[in-house]
């Protein structure tokens, strides 16, 4: 059976696999769960300098990763399976549901921008997807790719120890995670809730629920109304 493999085309091969050696990613890949391939962008430039950037047409502050260069790396991993993504601030925000998609598939090829980004037009030419990890900015593309290999990596079968974890997590259900507690059940004057000490299944679920709502309200107003909306939307077809 062929892993599931990530393709990452950057200029700082080094970086990787980085904190993807390590823990649960770490372990998948030394059992060949997943694969990781690096292509050095660098290797593709057309001088001996190794050149993969140009000042911007127009003007302006820093460099453009150059088109040529670029497609001349995609092309080395053309027969790569699954999409071809660039990660960029501007792109869709990366979420669970598209993480469950990818972690479904064969891979992912990644391509990390660096400099102000890359010439607008292998975007155009190659048509593929353009992602962002969150409304910041990085120095390149190397730690979110990172990111979305691992939140990727976690969902494939065998690496997490127990469907119900992935179940239960932040966003599975379109919630926030609620409170987790453990022993000691007092803690410098802090209890753990009775709820959760009393084995009345039911209510500790009930709880779980509640507390992932309240969360979810409070903090992500945004993810609460969709949850609501989806609700909503389930009653009426039921």
């Amino acid at each position: 059976m062929t892993s599931w493999t990530a393709h990452i085309l950057t200029i700082f091969p080094d970086m990787f696999p980085g904190p993807l050696g390590h823990s649960l990613a770490g372990r998948a890949l030394a059992e060949k769960v997943w694969d990781l391939r690096t292509v050095d962008i660098r290797d593709f430039a057309i001088d001996k300098h190794g050149t993969v950037d140009d000042s911007p047409f127009g003007g302006g502050p820093g460099m453009v990763m150059r088109a040529d260069v670029l497609n001349a790396a995609l092309e080395s991993v053309a027969a790569a399976p699954g999409p071809v993504i660039y990660l960029t601030p501007r792109g869709r925000a990366f979420d669970q549901e598209r993480a469950a998609a990818l972690a479904s598939g064969p891979g992912v090829t990644l391509l990390c921008g660096r400099f102000e980004g890359i010439d607008e037009r292998v975007i155009d030419e190659r048509g593929f997807e353009e992602v962002s990890v969150g409304d910041f900015v990085l120095s390149g593309g190397e730690p979110a790719a990172m990111s979305v290999i691992d939140a990727c990596v976690r969902l494939l079968p065998g690496v997490v120890g127990t469907r119900e974890s992935l179940d239960e997590e932040s966003f599975a259900q379109g919630l926030l995670e609620y409170p987790q507690y453990t022993r000691p059940a007092t803690w410098r004057g802090r209890s753990a809730p009775d709820v959760l000490l009393s084995g009345h299944h039911e209510n500790i679920r009930a709880w779980r629920l509640a507390q992932a709502e309240r969360i979810t309200r409070e903090r992500r107003p945004d993810l609460w109304e969709r949850y609501v909306a989806r609700n909503k939307q389930v009653r009426t077809m039921s």
